[in-house]
């Protein structure tokens, strides 16, 4: 009763959204095979000359972890270890403390966290594993990497939650990402709304903080988008999401990871070239910031091309003052 009781309350099942997701997105490959059978043996494997992926090395150390280390132990919600993401684990706690944690303020901390997992653990794509992995590894999907983060704040005793939605991307991204492989392509523009992005939140200063970590720099760089900052959301940016989708929970659910699992089963082919385009991208991204003067040249370059941010409005209720009879 205890393990179904934790699946409930940390929010492991799927909700309606979700499950509505993942059935329409497996049918649009059901689909898609059916009608181009022949597509899943370009799926499967690479050209002999194609260029292989090859795994960067770790951009960071991991600190010795020593059993005094202060962590959260508290089994609140969104400060508790989750489905692929244990705050408790030794790699997250000493990399939590090496960043600041109990030393710095919560927003300081959380933007080191939040510039930690963007700057220095690059994309890749590859099935869902426990945080820890991701950390000795070192690179991950968009998931992985919201789990870092999420697990690193946490550990800190800052709640964290994901935000998950199914969304369409700009072109940009579209051309240099999803177009590098045509099955890939063929799979996107069959189900594209489908296809899911996530954000962490990180809660400082009594609200909740958006962190898109997903992109490093030089990725975002290649196409031409501003570096995104603690704080900015990547919705009305690069990515628009499919209206009533939008998503916010404690825990990656049941069922992501074997999508995950079944996409690398059959298509690793797909995947690897689209490893490899990232990589292309970050290459690409370093020689564009460097010709623009730096970082910060190129960002205010890159945000003046965009324009002013639209506002963001939020609505409240407000109390009236009624006239009796």
């Amino acid at each position: 009763m205890t393990f179904l009781r934790e699946i409930k309350e940390r929010e492991y099942l799927p909700n309606r959204t979700q499950i509505k997701l993942y059935s329409a997105g497996t049918f649009a490959v059901i689909k898609l095979f059916l009608k181009s059978p022949g597509d899943i043996k370009k799926l499967q494997q690479k050209e002999p000359l194609e260029k292989r992926y090859i795994r960067p090395p770790r951009e960071y150390e991991i600190p010795k972890f020593n059993n005094d280390t202060k962590y959260c132990k508290s089994d609140e919600k969104y400060l508790r270890p989750t489905l692929w993401c244990n705050c408790r684990a030794p790699e997250v706690i000493a990399l939590a403390n090496q960043l600041g944690a109990y030393r710095v303020s919560d927003r300081e901390f959380a933007e080191a966290a939040f510039h930690f997992v963007k700057e220095k653990m690059p994309l890749e794509i590859l099935p869902l594993n426990p945080v820890e992995e991701t950390f000795r590894r070192g690179t991950g999907t968009c998931f992985h990497l919201i789990t870092a983060f999420i697990a690193l704040c946490r550990a800190a005793g800052i709640k964290a939650r994901y935000k998950m939605f199914a969304m369409n991307m700009i072109q940009a991204w579209v051309d240099s990402t999803v177009a590098v492989d045509p099955v890939v392509k063929k799979w996107y523009d069959s189900m594209g709304y489908f296809m899911l992005e996530g954000e962490g939140e990180a809660y400082v200063d009594g609200k909740w903080v958006v962190a898109h970590v997903g992109p490093k720099a030089e990725r975002q760089a290649a196409n031409g988008i501003p570096i995104t900052k603690f704080g900015e959301d990547s919705i009305g940016v690069w990515f628009f999401p499919i209206p009533g989708t939008i998503m916010k929970m404690e825990s990656i659910p049941y069922g992501l990871g074997a999508l995950v699992k079944l996409a690398k089963l059959i298509a690793p082919g797909s995947m690897e070239r689209v490893n490899v385009s990232i990589q292309n991208q970050i290459e690409s991204g370093r020689k564009i910031i460097q010709e623009a003067g730096g970082l910060e040249a190129y960002d205010e370059m890159a945000r003046s091309k965009v324009g002013p941010k639209k506002p963001k409005i939020e609505m409240e209720g407000k109390g009236e003052i009624v006239f009796g009879e």
